[in-house]
This record gives C-alpha cells, sequence and structure tokens, in this order.
C-alpha cells in the first residue's frame, strides 16, 4: 500500500524558521534508511503558506486566495510518499523519525486510494487511461 506521510506544520515552519544542521543530517540518515528498505518514493519540505496559493471552487467557478492561511495546525509543511504493506508499518517507521520540528510537531499517515479503491465507477476506460497516465510518468 501506498501512504502519503504529511508533516504538519508549526508557527515556527510558518514564519519560515529553516532546520538546524543536526536536524537536516538526522532527517537525512532517516531518509537513507527509507529508500534503503525500499519505502521512500518520494519527499520534500515545502515553504511556508504566505508563499503559496489556494484555488477554490464553487462549481464551476472558482477564485484564488493568497496565502498566508490562519489556521497552521491544518498545514503541511513537507510530506513523503511511502510503500509499505500495512498502516501499522508506516506507524512504525513514522516512530523512527526525528522530530521534524523544534518543538512540538505531528506527522499524519494517510493510505493513497488504489484503483480497486473506486468499485465500478472506475471502468475499464478510465483504467486504461490510467496505466497510459502512469507509463509516462514512469511509474
Amino acid at each position: 500500500m501506498k501512504v502519503m506521510v504529511m508533516v504538519k506544520a508549526t508557527a515556527d515552519s510558518e514564519i519560515g524558521a529553516m532546520p538546524s544542521t543536526e536536524l537536516l543530517e538526522a532527517m537525512g540518515r532517516f531518509n537513507e534508511e527509507l529508500v534503503n528498505a525500499g519505502v521512500m518514493l518520494a519527499g520534500e519540505g515545502l515553504h511556508p503558506s504566505a508563499r503559496g496559493v489556494r484555488v477554490a471552487f464553487d462549481g464551476p467557478q472558482w477564485r484564488v486566495i493568497d496565502g498566508p492561511f490562519a489556521e497552521t495546525r491544518e498545514l503541511v509543511a513537507g510530506f513523503w510518499l511511502w510503500q509499505v504493506r500495512s498502516l501499522d508499518e508506516a506507524i512504525e517507521w513514522a516512530k523512527r523519525c526525528p522530530n521534524p520540528m523544534p518543538g512540538p510537531s505531528e506527522l499524519e499517515i494517510r493510505p493513497i486510494f488504489e484503483a480497486e479503491d473506486f468499485g465500478a465507477e472506475f471502468t475499464p476506460e478510465l483504467r486504461a487511461q490510467e496505466g497510459r497516465l502512469r507509463e509516462r510518468l514512469g511509474h
């Protein structure tokens, strides 16, 4: 199963405080363990929400909302994509992660939809289209 592991934002990450050399080294070692174990598919840190935007939809209408966004605890400061056997395995890896922030922080782990999760609505034609797109992406 694939999961997205989100590093939740904090007041420090939202003001753009950069991690220490020690934290970068610890995260580098952890990422290397993930890669060596065949778990890590991708991972990146994100700039503060002040540098981002949201596109809000209401039916066919949309509007762009400039950051920063108020609810820091609802924001994401970084992420990984992991390939694991189970949610329990993802939790075990997350427990090994260095604290990603200087102070209290959280990781949120969410399973990624698989084709079979969509049921009959995911028609053979849609499955073929998805396969072609994944092939073009090298997946």
